[in-house]
C-alpha cells in the first residue's frame, strides 16, 4: 500500500507545472462584469463574487490545469510604469480563459487595481495590457477548507461537493471519502473545476482525505469529520483543517524576492 501511494503521488506531482513562483510575461484583458467569472468553468457560481473582494481571473489552460488550478492565487502587475503601480493586484482563478492572446482575463475591479491612483479609467480604456505575473500563496486566516454539498446530490446514491477556501500554493489532485471511523475509502472523481463527485456514497457521517501537491511536494491531508449523517444539499461544511503549504520547486534563480 505504501509503495502504491508513493507511486501515485509521484505520478500526480510530476504532472504539476513547475516554477509556479517564477515571474512570467504575458498580457491581460478584463471582463466588464465580475459575474462573467462567477459562472465560469471552476463551478464556484455566485460564491465567486465574494472571493477576494471580487478580484477574480480566468486563466489559460496551462494554469487552469483541468480544474486543479481553480482557486489558485496570482500576483499580476502591468508593465507600463507610467500607468501602473509596482505592486499590481492579487487575483483568484475562478474560470478558464480560452483566449490565446492573454494568459488572464481579469474582473474589471482587479484590472483597474493595477493602475496608479486616479488612473483606473485610463487602464480600463487600454482594454489589454502587457503584464508580468507569478503564483502566490492563498491566505485564508479566518477560514478553514470547506466543502459545499451541491444541489445535484441525491442521498444515498450520489454525492457532489465543491471545495472552497483552499489555502497555500497548492493543488488538490485527488479526494477520497469514507464513513467516520471506517478505513474503507471510496475515491471521488473531479466532475469539473472545483466540483468532485461519487456514486458510491458511504453511510453515516463522512470524513475526507485530500491528496495535495505543492510544486514537487505532495501529501495526504485528512479531515476526520466533515459531513454529518444528515448532510443537506446547498450547505457549506467546515473541514476543520487549513492548507498552508508553500510550493517547493526545482527551478533556479526565479524567486528573487523582488515582489
Amino acid at each position: 500500500m505504501a509503495l502504491l501511494l508513493c507511486f501515485f503521488l509521484s505520478l500526480v506531482i510530476s504532472s504539476a507545472t513547475a516554477c509556479d513562483r517564477c515571474v512570467h510575461q504575458s498580457k491581460a484583458a478584463y471582463f466588464s462584469k465580475a459575474s462573467a467569472l462567477s459562472s465560469g468553468a471552476c463551478g464556484y457560481g455566485s460564491l465567486a463574487v465574494g472571493f477576494n473582494s471580487g478580484f477574480l481571473a480566468a486563466a489559460i489552460p496551462s494554469l487552469y490545469k483541468d480544474g486543479a488550478g481553480c482557486g489558485a492565487c496570482f500576483q499580476i502587475r502591468c508593465k507600463n510604469a507610467n500607468l501602473c503601480t509596482k505592486g499590481g493586484t492579487r487575483v483568484i482563478a475562478t474560470d478558464l480563459n480560452r483566449n490565446n492572446n492573454t494568459d488572464f482575463v481579469l474582473s474589471s475591479r482587479a484590472f483597474a487595481a493595477m493602475a496608479r491612483q486616479g488612473m483606473s479609467q485610463d487602464i480600463l480604456r487600454q482594454g489589454i495590457v502587457d503584464v508580468e505575473y507569478k503564483r502566490v500563496p492563498c491566505d485564508y486566516k479566518d477560514r478553514n477548507l470547506a466543502v459545499r454539498v451541491e444541489e445535484s446530490s441525491q442521498k444515498p446514491n450520489y454525492l457532489a461537493i465543491k471545495v472552497l477556501y483552499q489555502g497555500g500554493q497548492t493543488e488538490i489532485v485527488a479526494i477520497d471519502v469514507a464513513q467516520v471511523g471506517s478505513s474503507y475509502w471510496t475515491y471521488m472523481s473531479r466532475n469539473h473545476g472545483a466540483v468532485w463527485n461519487t456514486s458510491r456514497v458511504p453511510n453515516g457521517a463522512l470524513q475526507f482525505r485530500f491528496v495535495v501537491t505543492s510544486g514537487y511536494d505532495g501529501k495526504w491531508i485528512w479531515a476526520k469529520s466533515v459531513l454529518p449523517a444528515d448532510w443537506q444539499n446547498g450547505v457549506v461544511y467546515d473541514s476543520g483543517i487549513q492548507i498552508t503549504d508553500i510550493a517547493q520547486e526545482g527551478c533556479s534563480q526565479c524567486d528573487d524576492g523582488s515582489w
